[in-house]
């Protein structure tokens, strides 16, 4: 049996192929190669991954139901990572964010009811919350007021996980992920975005007043939460759960900022801007129900996950500049 892992050359499932292959999981990759960034990125991502025999990789839509009917037999569970994701780009084309990341998750489940699949781990985000008024943000936390289309459509997802779920026995967890960097971390992310800049000294934009806050959580951190999750889907009766993977320990922006310059070794130049129209002012994860259901127990501290971040960042650039 295997996994098909959705959104499989990306960040956070590129990083989960491996480690379920390292269990020694069969691993069914799909991806679209999304030209949101460069598709040689991806590549790279699943470069490793493509050299063990039990790896596949398939490039298709999430939203092509051929293509999904075209997919391999013998898999029993489903981790959906594919979306389009962040929060501007979803103001500028919420039309499209909608297509992908709500049509595209229905033709998933569906996909996975009709061929007898009852696992289904599923990616949502601490976006949900908004500006939701009382920390740590708790699973029980009202989240019908998003603020941006890409908040909307995880919503969106998470209901129409609960739906399957009620209709069809599919059991789920939506996983809440809040701020994932790390190794491979997608360019257009303020971590890989301002480290860059900071390597070619240049100025960090910084939107705002510097005070907004963000529960920044290591990708090895995310990858044991989410293989808890598939460990409990594979041992219980049919469930729908929404669990928070988090730190639980909130960064300000510029705070952050100095923790990149100084293991960078550059002071950062900072470049005042507006506030960003659906930008929260912090997100903060209550981890109790993760640390119960999933044993999920995050070891990774701030600084410490800087500086790997930083020092796979620098053999990346220096990769590129052969």
């Amino acid at each position: 049996m295997s996994v098909l892992v959705t959104g499989a050359a990306g960040f956070i499932g590129s990083h989960l192929s491996e480690h379920l292959l390292a269990k020694g999981e069969e691993v069914v990759g799909l991806d679209s190669f999304d030209p949101f960034y460069d598709r040689s990125i991806k590549l790279r991502n699943v470069a490793s991954a493509r050299d063990n025999t039990k790896y596949s990789l398939i490039e298709s839509d999430i939203r092509d139901a051929e293509a999904l009917d075209s997919l391999p037999d013998g898999v029993d569970s489903v981790v959906h990572l594919a979306a389009l994701a962040g929060v501007r780009p979803s103001i500028a084309e919420p039309v499209r964010y909608a297509s992908v990341n709500v049509i595209g998750t229905c033709e998933v489940l569906e996909w996975a009811r009709q061929r007898g699949i009852s696992r289904v781990v599923f990616a949502s985000s601490s976006s949900v919350y908004g500006n939701y008024p009382e920390v740590p943000f708790r699973e029980d936390a009202t989240v019908d007021r998003p603020i941006s289309p890409y908040a909307a459509t995880k919503v969106a997802g998470e209901l129409t996980c609960h739906t399957f779920h009620h209709l069809h026995d599919l059991s789920v967890i939506a996983l809440r992920l809040f701020t994932v960097y790390g190794p491979r971390q997608r360019p257009d992310l303020a971590i890989h975005k301002f480290a860059r800049l900071l390597l070619g000294r240049r100025p960090i934009p910084v939107f705002g007043d510097g005070t907004t806050a963000r529960d920044y959580t290591y990708v090895d951190d995310i990858i044991q939460g989410i293989s808890g999750a598939l460990d409990l889907l594979r041992c219980s009766e049919p469930l729908f759960e929404i669990v928070n993977l988090g730190e639980s320990q909130p960064v300000v922006l510029r705070e952050m900022i100095s923790v990149l310059g100084e293991e960078i070794g550059v002071k950062p130049n900072l470049e005042a801007l507006p506030m960003q129209p659906g930008d929260v002012q912090r997100t903060y994860a209550d981890v109790s129900k993760a640390r119960r259901l999933l044993g999920y127990d995050p070891q990774t501290p701030f600084r410490e996950g800087v500086h790997r971040f930083i020092r796979w960042l620098e053999a990346d650039v220096r990769a590129d500049s052969r």
